[in-house]
């Protein structure tokens, strides 16, 4: 797939970890859920089917107490330790869906890296004015902030 820059939104980064430790990070329900939101937001993981038509959906808190829906979502792809595809324009009933405050696929790619891993997101949006939405929203701060607490995650140092 090529990334359409009017489309698109995309993040990469170097993780100092294997590849299967951060794809044991994205598909065990107990390590996702310490990393997948922004702290000091709580991450709680409903459901995580991860397979190709499989149920993400994952709820976050501000005290611990009350959680609200975060994310429900479908895995579109899965190629084993090398790649995720996520959907929320689906929901995890394969219900249509008009998520907020965007809708978006995103495809998570893993690759060695001399250092680690080569750690890419690319977030795909149906419109320009989707793309500038998210954008303009902090893609860049929420996702990179996720991704840094993902890497603090499996390289050990969180």
């Amino acid at each position: 797939m090529t990334f359409d820059p009017d489309l698109d939104l995309a993040l990469e980064r170097v993780i100092r970890a294997p590849r299967a430790a951060i794809w044991s990070a994205w598909t065990d329900p107990s390590q996702l859920a310490r990393w997948w939101t922004p702290a000091p937001s709580l991450c709680r993981v409903d459901r995580l089917d991860v397979r190709p038509g499989g149920a993400f959906v994952t709820s976050l808190s501000d005290d611990g107490a009350e959680y609200v829906p975060h994310m429900d979502a479908c895995f579109v792809a899965i190629d084993e330790v090398e790649r995720l595809v996520f959907t929320n324009a689906i929901d995890s009933a394969w219900r249509p869906a008009r998520p907020e405050p965007v809708a978006m696929t995103a495809t998570i790619t893993l690759t060695d890296h001399p250092d680690g891993t080569d750690y890419r997101i690319v977030v795909r949006h149906g419109t320009p004015e989707a793309r500038a939405q998210h954008d303009k929203l902090g893609f860049a701060d929420g996702w990179g902030t996720v991704a840094a607490q993902l890497a603090a995650h499996v390289e050990g140092t969180r």
